[in-house]
């Protein structure tokens, strides 16, 4: 029975150490095997029957050494039923006990878990302190571990009442350590410093000494800022001007319109040229820490650079870009833009459950561009429950997509060389000339088609498709076929067609209504997504600078962590943990010749 109890066969030790208590129930060892028994009950989480064991024990062998471990294992059994009110009285009278320094830790150790159970943090690190000066070793370290996160869960308040009284050197260290970051959660920038630096003078020694001089500089940091200073990092210059000059109108129109309101407080922009230079950009983004910002809007071109210098900067930054896990590189950096998976991630939430599409086809152009989309579109597809029933591929460099379009449909069957050898003349002259044969029908068992490519070729491949009698038939598309090229090319081909898009100028919405025809009586032109997503962006971050209690970058920081629904000319956004946003996109078919929004949540 031991040796199967410590090889953890609970099962078959159980039923062995009943076998000799049935045959020897007075034997040397019967009290040895109750607890054993009893034991085995606890770990498989049976209590009543485990306290049922150690109670015979109790009553049967008053006098074994064993009787304290038995009553001790009976409050982890009131423990595991959560009757925490007996496990304090039960405890209560045990420690009343002449028992062993460790018998006393385990039972100081088993209340302290209690009180964390219920929710008194406080009266937990009392009794791990007490545990810990009863244990030696490796035990001593599992409490300190215990007594570190009952400390995480303390607010200040809580942390000042308990170092008025805990004169044990080991709880009061961690406290210490604590109010220093329950300060700085607490957007109390000075009493976490003054809290760190105490830490630091009592307890040189101490494992979170090093941490808590980096968070005295990063504060220090993070308090020279100035509050409604916001810099701009856009290539205003270089190949990327116009894309950076059209996010500048968007900047430069929420700017006026919320410092034009009295009742806000005066944003001042800092802007820099990053030109869509890498080098550029992080000499820009170092101006930006000595003019001492509060917040930055971009880049858009270089991002990846920029925000490896901006992570140490501790500037919190809203990056308008596509580029893939731009903010996996520090938590100060954020995304405002549509991506490639919110992209197909609408389409096909719309084609599953709207158009009710369960067989879905792709053409798409094999480079980087078309290969990333069909294979998020893949995904998505089978997330939903549907099916790719086909995928071609095309070179981008082609016009004619005869090929892949008939390899879609079953049509295409390509000729082995050994059959494409010329006739000699006298087989052509044996050959009876035969009426020409039909082209069999064409296979289209896909209700809708997705090409992820760009106006100008969509506009010669979705002709094509007719041409082949692919016409019945749903046209999935990206972003940028929202184009009146497109329209232009195919209009009489594509009305079927569904096309994700973060803004429409076009919408009904009384908000966008708005700051279109704020925008065209300011600028002579309609917005376009670019200047939308910038001027929802800036919004955003004067929102919250308005905001009273926001008194540090990251303060900033967290006001965008925490950011839900904001509603913007851009749709709904907010920002998961990692910063990167969570966006509605528009949905857009189209009508004769013109985009007309469809109604999709």
């Amino acid at each position: 029975a031991e040796k199967l109890f410590h090889a953890k066969s609970y099962l078959k030790a159980l039923n062995t150490y009943e076998r000799y208590l049935s045959s020897f129930p007075d034997g040397q060892f019967a009290a040895d095997a109750l607890m054993k028994t009893g034991m085995i009950y606890v770990s498989v989480k049976k209590n009543k029957k485990a306290r049922k064991v150690f109670n015979r024990l109790l009553s049967e062998y008053p006098n074994s050494p064993l009787v304290y471990d038995a009553r001790i294992e009976m409050l982890i059994t009131y423990y595991n039923e959560e009757k925490f009110s007996e496990v304090i009285q039960f405890a209560s009278s045990l420690l009343e006990a002449k028992i062993s320094k460790a018998k006393i830790g385990r039972i100081y150790t088993i209340l302290g878990d209690t009180y964390v159970a219920m929710d008194s943090p406080e009266d937990s690190i009392y009794f791990y302190a007490m545990a810990h000066n009863m244990f030696e070793g490796l035990k001593k370290d599992s409490i300190i571990v215990k007594m570190k996160e009952a400390v995480s869960k303390l607010d200040s308040e809580s942390i000042l009442s308990l170092l008025n009284y805990i004169e044990d050197n080991l709880p009061k260290s961690y406290l210490m350590y604590q109010l220093g970051v329950s300060y700085s959660e607490e957007e109390k920038p000075d009493e976490a410093v003054r809290a760190f630096s105490e830490f630091v003078k009592s307890f040189p020694e101490h494992e979170n000494v090093q941490q808590a001089k980096l968070l005295i500089e990063e504060i220090a940091g993070q308090k020279v800022y100035s509050r409604y200073t916001i810099g701009c990092l856009l290539p205003l210059s270089g190949k990327y001007k116009k894309i950076g000059n059209r996010a500048m109108k968007g900047i430069e129109l929420a700017l006026s319109q919320f410092n034009s309101e009295a009742s806000n407080p005066s944003i001042h922009l800092v802007v820099k040229d990053t030109g869509g230079n890498a080098d550029k950009a992080i000499l820009a983004v170092q101006d930006l820490q000595n003019d001492q910002v509060a917040a930055t809007i971009g880049p858009i071109i270089t991002a990846e650079a920029v925000a490896t210098e901006a992570m140490h900067s501790g500037i919190p930054m809203i990056t308008i870009t596509q580029k893939e896990n731009i903010t996996d590189i520090s938590d100060n950096i954020f995304r405002n833009f549509i991506t490639p998976e919110m992209e197909v991630k609408t389409v096909v939430s719309y084609a599953t459950q709207v158009l009710e599409v369960k067989n879905f086809a792709v053409l798409y152009p094999e480079e980087k561009y078309g290969t990333r989309f069909m294979n998020l579109f893949w995904d998505e597809v089978l997330k939903h429950g549907g099916k790719i029933v086909g995928a071609e591929a095309y070179n981008p460099l082609h016009t004619d997509f005869k090929d892949p379009i008939k390899k879609l449909v079953g049509l295409y069957y390509e000729v082995p060389d050994d059959l494409k050898q010329e006739p000699d003349d006298e087989e052509l002259d044996s050959q009876q000339p035969k009426d020409e044969e039909e082209e069999p029908e064409p296979v289209i068992d896909f209700e809708a088609i997705f090409i992820p490519d760009g106006p100008k070729k969509v506009g010669l491949i979705i002709p094509q498709l007719a041409f082949h009698d692919i016409e019945e038939v749903y046209l999935l598309g990206t972003k940028i076929w929202h184009s009146k090229k497109l329209i232009d090319m195919t209009k009489e081909y594509i009305q079927r067609a569904i096309i994700p898009d973060g803004f429409f100028s076009e919408s009904t919405s009384a908000q966008v209504k708005d700051f279109v025809n704020k925008f065209e009586n300011t600028y002579g032109q309609k917005p376009g997504f670019i200047e939308a997503i910038a001027y929802d962006t800036s919004m955003i971050l004067f929102q919250i600078l308005r905001k009273p209690d926001i008194r540090s970058r990251n303060a900033i920081k967290n006001a965008l962590i925490n950011l839900k629904d904001f509603q913007g000319v851009t749709g709904l956004t907010s920002f998961n943990d990692t910063g990167d946003v969570k966006k509605k996109l528009s949905l857009l078919r189209i009508k004769d010749d013109k985009f007309v929004e469809l109604e999709f949540n």
